[in-house]
């Protein structure tokens, strides 16, 4: 029988956020349980990565399982609120995607939570292989009035604006419960569901259930500049985790775990007030605090539990993985990037080659990791790292090693000039800079 599917997205959560990833106890307690007992009853991987350090990019290639710069969209980094109408700053409807090729493999398709590739009418998650969708269009969204950075009511059922009160983080979590309880009668008879769970949870602005006065203060100020503690950070985790505990008793309760397949990552690597301990940098960057992050799975019926795998993979590898599980097919015209981790999955003891690029408009950012080893540019500089023994990146070896410094940059270069360029009308937006805080 085909397993269900659930693919939970954090938001902007950092590498060592969590419990399971070293992550230290907040002033209530254990920050994540509820996740680390998904870690401890499945598998944990300590070298994943995201297609992206920042977050529409990572999403363009979770759904389309090819890298992110094949499409125009892709390049914008990110998806910002003033292209709410632009026609080609979107996943293209006619694009082949995880939802649309798992539906056409006999699945129900749903997307509970953060969309953020492109706005109705040209695009939207009905339109590219979901039949359901509840949730934010947009990049972020105020977790009291649900509206964006523009101001502009942002949650949505199906493509019907839908007002509801409630704290988001906890409403994408009912949504998501009520989903897999309408869908359990069918898939105890054979027809299995994907779930795209993707929280807004812990993105700015920092509000907790508890920060509801704090909804007018951020409504022109969304990036919450002045706002937050590390504290209040954790408990909006601690708030998301929550809901997944509770979506795990409801698949146990209806007798669906043990052949349900969750995985959990975040987009891209932690921002202002995470935890990316022993990793540098942070969402934008190239450096591993960028994008290396959590990666867990879950699913009694196939992985050993307290598995852990140094694997090298990146967003886009875990949809191909789903789709092969799955039975979906990739179509011809749009082969994918992603490799299928279902080897591993079974044997997490497996490990196969898998080089890894990377391409940032902002600061001109390259990035290449193959085994042990990691080329970065940032800026006009360019390093060569041993990331196995050196995961901070603060010894460059490119003096040392000419030869394979030569060599790696040369792969990057060859991989680059398989995917377009970048236009010189993409955008970077950045939420802050240095005047607003410290050089992390």
């Amino acid at each position: 029988m085909k397993p269900n599917l659930i693919y939970i997205v954090a938001d902007d959560l950092g590498y060592a956020d969590l419990g399971c990833y070293g992550g230290r106890p907040a002033g209530f307690g254990p920050v994540s349980p509820n996740i680390d007992a998904l870690a401890a009853g499945g598998l944990r991987l300590s070298e994943g990565y995201s297609n992206s350090p920042v977050c529409s990019p990572t999403r363009f290639a979770l759904m389309t399982m090819r890298y992110q710069y094949r499409l125009r969209g892709g390049m914008e980094e990110p998806i910002n609120s003033k292209s709410k109408g632009n026609p080609r700053l979107g996943l293209p409807t006619d694009m082949p995607t995880l939802p649309s090729l798992l539906r056409e493999a006999g699945y129900a398709t749903a997307l509970v939570g953060k969309w953020h590739l492109g706005y109705p009418p040209n695009f939207g998650p009905l339109r590219s292989g979901y039949e359901e969708f509840y949730g934010i269009m947009a990049g972020g969204a105020d977790y009291f009035t649900h509206c964006s950075g523009r101001g502009d009511h942002d949650l949505f059922l199906g493509e019907e604006e839908h007002h509801e009160i409630g704290y988001l983080t906890d409403l994408l979590s009912q949504r998501a419960l009520d989903y897999v309880t309408r869908q359990a009668p069918r898939a105890r008879e054979g027809q299995p569901f994907f779930l795209s769970l993707h929280y807004t949870a812990p993105h700015w602005p920092w509000e907790t259930r508890d920060d509801a006065h704090l909804a007018a203060e951020v409504a022109s100020n969304l990036f919450h500049l002045d706002g937050g503690n590390v504290e209040t950070y954790r408990r909006m985790i601690h708030h998301m985790d929550e809901g997944i505990g509770q979506l795990v008793a409801t698949l146990r309760a209806q007798g669906l775990l043990d052949n349900t397949l969750i995985v959990f990552t975040s987009d891209n690597g932690g921002e202002r007030f995470s935890d990316n301990w022993p990793l540098v940098g942070g969402k934008m960057d190239l450096t591993e605090g960028g994008i290396r992050v959590p990666w867990v799975a879950h699913w009694p019926a196939v992985i050993p539990a307290g598995s852990v795998s140094e694997q090298h993979c990146m967003t886009m590898d875990w949809s191909a993985t789903l789709l092969e599980l799955g039975g979906g097919r990739a179509h011809p015209d749009y082969p994918l990037d992603g490799v299928s981790l279902a080897p591993v999955l079974r044997d997490p003891g497996h490990r196969f080659e898998r080089p890894l690029y990377w391409r940032m408009n902002h600061r001109g950012q390259r990035a290449l990791r193959l085994g042990d080893w990691k080329y970065l540019k940032v800026d006009d500089h360019e390093y060569l790292f041993n990331v196995t023994q050196d995961a901070r990146e603060r010894a460059n070896l490119a003096a040392k090693h000419p030869e394979r410094f030569a060599t790696l940059r040369q792969q990057w270069m060859d991989w680059a000039s398989t995917v377009p360029d970048i236009p010189e009308d993409a955008t970077v937006s950045l939420g802050y800079s240095y005047k607003d805080m410290p050089q992390r």
